[in-house]
């Protein structure tokens, strides 16, 4: 028999397949027996395992030397340990993607555990009599889920049993498992994107393609005010959510019926959200604004800054940020002065120089522009880097600008006198105005530096700006 190892400090061990690791685990021994912590959340979430919320803790008792268990991926995150005992265990990747049919084999003692993620082939073969082998898992066992098998002699995946397969006890349901060819692969968790009607929406089609795991949805379709959200999903088959819908009308978010819909769609929308997510571990993508600042540092925003809006639309949108922070796993990305298709302030003042109309344009606010692209690009490097959760600040890079530089940028991009922009400050500008205006925040550039620190590199906005008055 093998010899448990005592007193080892606890580690993490990488394996070639993506999210299986291997533990150490500190097993206290004499001669009376020994002891361990077999799943401390705390420690273990701290040497960074994601915390996958278990719900149910399975044992399988084997009594004989050489029991082999079949290759089962199932569409649930499994922590695995052996109570008493040693087994061979054997990993096979079964999802969708370039490691499907990735093999990863060890020994596991009471010294070790291993997480294999969602869609991970787990099998195992005892070495010791009366072995235990326990799992947690963070979803029930259901019948309508999706499950894949492999055979255990598949020729590609050409694991090596320590027991010849023709010596052990196996059930004849894992001998008809297909080989390798025929598997059909676990599909990645779900992502609903919400709001995908408006302009982040679309920049977010053409980031993610025609994935078949992205659920794009409009207001029609999935209503953040519906009051029966909790259960309009079965929310454990979803990795993220990604709020893309906002209401963006700030004058119209001091009447009355706007202040109504604003604090609907930017609070109380996403602290619905945020529900669900902290409930089932799903990761919630959230985009806030500079409207949640008042715009008179003389700095660029922190992402820690205290948030201090002026108007309506930034109140509720400040609401929404604290209302998301409180999912474990969430990512909101705070911008300004975002360009996308449609009408925007680009498109404006390039029709105003090619018809001859000379603006004013409000010189006394400052920031970068955003465009939608640049959002969506940023939403897909973030979960796909799975960076640590958290607030970032996402907008394009280079010097900032004022409206009326901007619109001076404009006018020469497309061949007209940039000396056609005459400024005016803000003040001046809404003189006239016969509607509600919001307060505008006059310092809206953010600090990119926690964004940049992930690996993404933001895009310069000028540059940005050229390519999307050409196309």
């Amino acid at each position: 028999m093998g010899e448990i190892a005592f007193g080892k400090k606890l580690g993490i061990v990488e394996t070639g397949i993506p999210g299986l690791v291997v533990f150490d685990l500190p097993v206290h021994g004499d001669s009376r027996g020994w002891f361990k912590e077999n799943w401390q959340r705390e420690k273990m979430t701290a040497l960074g395992l994601d915390d996958f919320g278990p719900v149910q803790n399975n044992i399988s008792f084997n009594d004989a030397v050489g029991t082999t268990r079949g290759i089962h991926a199932e569409p649930w995150d499994k922590w695995v340990s052996v109570a008493t005992g040693r087994i061979f265990g054997a990993w096979v990747d079964l999802r969708e993607g370039p490691t499907f049919g990735a093999v990863f084999t060890a020994e596991i003692d009471p010294s070790k555990a291993i997480f294999v993620p969602r869609g991970v082939g787990n099998s195992y073969q005892t070495l010791e009599p009366d072995t235990a082998y326990a799992y947690l898992v963070n979803d029930h066992w259901s019948p309508e889920a999706s499950y894949s098998f492999l055979n255990l002699a598949d020729e590609t995946a050409a694991i090596a049993w320590p027991i010849d397969l023709a010596d052990v006890e196996i059930s004849e349901k894992d001998l008809a498992h297909p080989r390798l060819a025929d598997v059909t692969p676990i599909s990645a968790k779900k992502i609903l994107v919400v709001g995908s009607g408006g302009q982040l929406g679309r920049a977010l089609r053409d980031e993610f393609g025609a994935a078949d795991h992205i659920e794009w949805t409009t207001r029609a379709e999935f209503d953040l005010g519906d009051s029966e959200l909790r259960t309009a999903r079965r929310w454990r088959d979803y990795d993220a959510i990604v709020n893309a819908g906002a209401y963006t009308a700030v004058d119209l978010a001091e009447t009355a019926e706007g202040r109504r819909d604003a604090w609907a769609a930017n609070a109380s929308g996403p602290a619905r959200l945020a529900a669900i997510a902290a409930e089932y571990g799903v990761t919630l993508v959230h985009v806030s604004s500079d409207y949640v600042f008042d715009g008179t540092s003389t700095r660029p925003y922190l992402e820690d800054d205290v948030l201090c809006p002026l108007g309506v639309y930034g109140q509720s949108k400040a609401a929404g940020d604290l209302a998301v922070a409180t999912a474990p796993r969430h990512y909101i990305l705070r911008t300004s002065w975002v360009i996308g298709d449609g009408k925007n302030f680009v498109r404006t003042m390039a029709s105003l120089a090619e018809r001859g109309i000379d603006p004013s344009v409000v010189d006394d606010q400052r920031g970068r522009l955003t465009f939608a692209s640049e959002i969506a690009r940023a939403i897909a490097h973030l979960l796909r880097t799975r960076a640590p959760y958290g607030t970032y600040n996402v907008t394009g890079s280079g010097e900032p600008r004022t409206w009326a530089e901007l619109a001076g940028d404009i006018f020469a991009l497309t061949g007209a006198d940039r000396a056609r922009v005459s400024g005016v400050s803000t003040e001046t500008y809404f003189a006239g105005a016969t509607g509600p205006v919001a307060p505008r925040p006059l310092n809206s550039v953010l600090d990119l530096s926690k964004l940049e620190a992930t690996g993404f590199v933001p895009r310069d906005a000028g540059e940005q700006l050229k390519e999307y008055l050409a196309s």
